[in-house]
């Protein structure tokens, strides 16, 4: 067996995984986007946070362990982006991943004269780098809006420690 046969044998391995982590993380775009517009409504009706933490999740964080440091509430900031972050970097990578792998096919298919396989191969490369390209899209926005309120919280829950500091 010729190393360019093993390459090519070894590549269409990773099709179906590459597919199903696609198809999971458009699913997990829609659920983030659900999420993200429940949190939206909560900190629509609480312009501030008080006592409500709902849709506050680092003010909740902060009220639940009173002694926390500056730099845990911007580890904490972060930890919550990271997976909506890791989607947004991720899928792009596995819809190039999945467009290049069916090519392969597509132009055997092509020399061979067989116009089926190669209509075959190209659907399945289309949809998949248009469905990962769609899920990044949309988790990209959460985390830019999310990025700025949590920005936001940190900067109350500063504020709310500086003026306590400065009360005592």
């Amino acid at each position: 067996m010729s190393p360019e046969t093993l390459m090519y044998q070894t590549s269409q391995i990773f099709l179906t995984p590459t597919l199903a982590v696609i198809a999971l993380l458009f699913l997990y775009a829609f659920y983030a986007l659900g999420a993200f517009v429940m949190q939206w409504w909560q900190r629509r009706r609480a312009a501030i946070p008080s006592d409500e933490t709902q849709g506050f999740p680092l003010v909740a964080w902060a009220r639940a362990r009173p002694g926390c440091s500056g730099e845990d509430l911007d580890v904490t900031a972060h930890k919550l982006l990271e997976l909506p972050r890791v989607a947004t970097r991720v899928a792009p990578m596995l819809g190039l991943v999945a467009t290049m792998i069916p090519m392969g096919p597509a132009l055997k298919g092509l020399s061979d004269g067989n116009l089926a396989q190669v209509s075959d191969s190209l659907t399945v490369a289309f949809s998949a780098v248009i469905l990962s390209l769609i899920a990044a899209a949309i988790t990209y926005w959460i985390v830019s809006v999310r990025r700025r309120w949590l920005a936001e919280e940190l900067a109350w829950l500063l504020s709310q420690r500086a003026a306590k500091g400065d009360a005592a």
